[in-house]
Parts: structure tokens; sequence; C-alpha cells
């Protein structure tokens, strides 16, 4: 090799190392099912969070976070593609309404009629032609893990590696593992090897957990700490043992990975994101003071914690009241990372990059939605059977849209509007549409132009098997 070429590859590989230098590295931790009311740093008067409240005081809290979705599949679908569900179609495990077909009184596909009246589209897995945030970060040379539960399809989106059980069980297994009292400890076990292995790499690391989605299922000498504890004295609810044995397998969790982090000294050049796919699951823990359960989309479904730590970036111990939605990861990694978004035509980005408000700045105000054309029965009811007071449902066919303190919701069963101020009322006690009449039209107005744009199935074809009458002969199971 010549004096000439020499002096090129050194300048190339200089180049290249300065360049990888500048990415962060990447830890996105997901919790399945876990309330915003879960963790310590919102008040949570049982369960124990010392190392997430701990991520939390030196980083910063997002008082607002939100997914885009109210449960596992479509929420996930935002944060890997950056659109709303709208785009992905992905609403529902199974890809059917979940409760009694007869009281579903607009037609939608359900498990006796599973295409509904042919307009609603629905799929479980995301496409693969669709670019994710791993295919987004390795054009720019990150090397990319997938731990834990997936619920995107059998195609890996990019990743280099989709790992669901920590010891090398792929897409096959996912489903499969719910209730797991072990796969908390192998899948971080993985997680930690990972962040030693790829110390001089940029990586991106998007661990998943089980917990704590039922099965509630956790280790016993843990689950008899919390039996003691509850024994020791009188709460204001009946708190499950084992449930708070799994939200502390996921604090630890998070104090291992941080911990990693530290000891292989990449703290200050990885941004740790921790949040939840959705809100509680009503029957396995409360989300007072917020309205509602996993699944529906008053906020007891849909705002979750979410923290993000970067030392020396992010200064410690601050809060961002800013709405923010799981649509938003996308543009945010990419500006982190300098990678180019997906093609506009291709794949429209609906959310906008977080990296002002992590360095303590404003971004423009805007509007966030959710959609949602399926129903969804469970332990906690909002929403009564069309035409009677027989509470049923978490969640009927709706849109939402929240800008600023203001949330209105759209509900296409009886063509009513709800409006709150979540400032004022963070237990949407109070439906102030008929006070607010010009804000609630002018929302609307704005929710409506979101789902002609985003292309928003919305069903109106009556259900010829609606019967409000109708008397169900088996019990009710949460999901």
């Amino acid at each position: 090799m010549n004096i000439k070429h020499s002096i090129c590859l050194i300048l190339l590989l200089v180049g290249s190392t300065t360049a990888q230098a500048g990415k962060p590295n990447i830890v996105f931790i997901i919790a399945d099912d876990l309330g915003w009311a879960d963790v310590g740093y919102n008040g949570a008067e049982f369960y124990e969070t010392p190392n997430i409240d701990a991520l939390c005081k030196s980083g910063m809290e997002f008082s607002m976070g939100y997914p885009g979705a109210a449960n596992c599949l479509p929420s996930r679908s935002c944060m890997m593609s950056g659109m709303y569900t709208t785009r992905t179609k992905m609403w529902q495990p199974g890809m059917v309404a979940k409760g009694e077909p007869e009281w579903m009184r607009l037609l939608v596909p359900n498990r006796s009629n599973r295409k509904g009246d042919g307009t609603i589209a629905s799929t479980t897995s995301l496409d693969p032609s669709v670019m994710s945030l791993a295919e987004m970060l390795k054009q720019v040379g990150y090397k990319t893990l997938h731990l834990g539960k997936w619920h995107l399809g059998r195609d890996g989106q990019g990743f280099d590696q989709n790992n669901t059980d920590g010891r090398g069980a792929g897409l096959e297994m996912d489903n499969r593992l719910y209730g797991d009292e072990n796969v908390a400890e192998w899948i971080t076990d993985a997680a930690v090897d990972y962040i030693a292995e790829n110390k001089d790499n940029p990586f991106f690391l998007y661990l998943c957990h089980w917990d704590v989605h039922v099965p509630i299922n956790a280790r016993r000498n843990v689950v008899e700490k919390y039996q003691k504890k509850k024994d020791s004295k009188t709460w204001s609810q009946d708190w499950n043992p084992v449930y708070a044995a799994m939200v502390e397998a996921v604090d630890v969790s998070v104090g291992r990975i941080w911990q990693a982090l530290k000891e292989n000294g990449l703290a200050e050049n990885t941004l740790l994101i921790f949040t939840s796919d959705n809100g509680g699951l009503g029957g396995a823990t409360w989300n007072s003071p917020l309205k509602g359960s996993k699944g529906g989309f008053y906020e007891g479904g849909i705002r979750v914690p979410l923290v993000m730590n970067w030392p020396g970036s992010i200064r410690p111990g601050t809060v961002c009241d800013t709405p923010v939605s799981g649509v938003d990861y996308m543009p945010t990694f990419a500006e982190l990372a300098r990678a180019s978004l997906p093609d506009a035509e291709r794949q429209p980005q609906d959310g906008v990059s977080l990296v002002p408000l992590m360095k303590g700045k404003a971004i423009a105000q805007r509007a966030i939605y959710w959609h949602y054309p399926m129903y969804l029965s469970g332990s906690v009811e909002v929403k009564p059977v069309y035409g009677t007071d027989r509470m049923h449902w978490r969640a009927t066919p709706c849109s939402i849209v929240r800008k600023g303190d203001w949330k209105l919701m759209q509900f296409f069963e009886t063509g009513s509007v709800e409006l709150y101020n979540l400032k004022e009322d963070i237990g949407e006690k109070n439906n102030l549409a008929d006070q607010h009449p010009e804000r609630a039209s002018e929302m609307l107005k704005s929710l409506r132009k979101w789902q002609v744009e985003t292309g928003a199935d919305i069903p109106s074809t009556l259900n010829p098997d609606f019967d409000p009458k109708f008397k169900p002969n088996h019990k009710k199971r949460p999901e």
C-alpha cells in the first residue's frame, strides 16, 4: 500500500471513529401494562420502584407521556414505525373486537363476523416494508438487539437479533412467555452481556418486558415479601402481592441495566428510556386518580410512566409537562443519530423530535391523536351497552385528540363528544363539551381533518345482530 493510500485509509478510519463517537447509544426499556400510578415517583402506595425512581430523579420525568394506543400490539407499532395506528391498521391482538358481538351497535370485525362490513382493515403484523427504528439506526452504523416481547408479527424488522427470552428464543416464542417468573432476569442478563460486548460500538437495545402482563405470577420469595408488607397495616386498596413482585422484577431489571452502563463507562453516551406500552390493567392494579384502564382511552388507559436519563445531556431532576406520543421516538432517534427518516410518501412520520424537550427547550404546540374502531370489554367498565344503562365496555369505537390542557373524545356509536381540561380534572370527571361548545367544535374539526389525512377507518354500518337484551352465558376474563 503506498503512502497516499495509507493516509486516505487513516483519514477514513479517523472520520468514521469521530462520527461514531458523536452518536449516543439508545437503550429503550418498555414494561408491559405497567400503569402510570404503579411507580413510586407517581405516588405508588404499595409497589416499590427505587431504581425507576432514581432514574427519574437523575433524569427527566415526562409527566404527560403517552403511547400511540391503549394496548400492546398497536402501541408497539407506533413506536417502531413512527406512524399512528390509522396507518398501521393494528388495533387488537387477534384482529377482532373483544366482547359480546350482540352488544356491538356498529358492525366491526368480531369473533362471529371476522371481517365486519369489510370497511375496517385489521392486522396483527407490521408490514415488512416499513422502515423500523432498527433499520433506520443500522443505516448509520448502529448494532441492534431486541429482547423480550415483540408483538409485531413474524418479521424481525431488521434487528440484528430478535431474542424473546434472553436465551436465544426467536419470534416463534412471542406470546408464550407471559407469567414466566424467570424471564425478566433472563432478558436482563442478555442485556447486560450485550452492553459489555458492544461498548466500543453505537448500539440500540430495545428491551420489552413480559411483566406485568397477566397471568400474574412471580418468584415466591418476592411475593412473600409483599404479602408480609400487605399484612403489616391497612391499605387503601386490596393490593396484589404477586403483581407487586412483578413490578419489582421490572424495577430490578432497570437498575441492573443502568448499572451495566455505568460500569462500562457508557452512561454519559447513552440515552436510557423507561416507559410502558399502555395503562395498567383493571383487576390487576388500580390507576387512580386516573379514569379507566388498559384498552380504554381515558387517561388510565393511555397515560404511562416515561423517564429519560442521559447524564451530561439531560439535566437531573427536571420535569417536562409537554404531552408526547409513541410516534415521537423515530424522529427523536433520527435526530440523535443523524439518521435519515423514511421516505415521507411511503412512510409518513406523525411525530416530532423530542430532543429540544430533553434539552429543556419548548417545541411548537401541536395536537396528538388516537383512534380505535373496535369494541373492548373488560373489568373496568366505562361505557354502557348502547341504549341501556348496563356498563360493559372499557372501549367503544372512538377517536381522541389532545392539545394543550384539553382533550376531546369522539364516540362513533352515539355521535357524542366529551371534552376535558386535564390540568384541572385529571380524573376526567367533568365533561365540559356543553360549557365550551366553540372549543369542542374546533377540536372536533381538527380531529376529523386528521382522520381523513391518515386514512382512519370509521365504523358506520349498524350491526344487524345488535341485541341490547342479549344475555351471555359465560364470564369475562381480563387480558
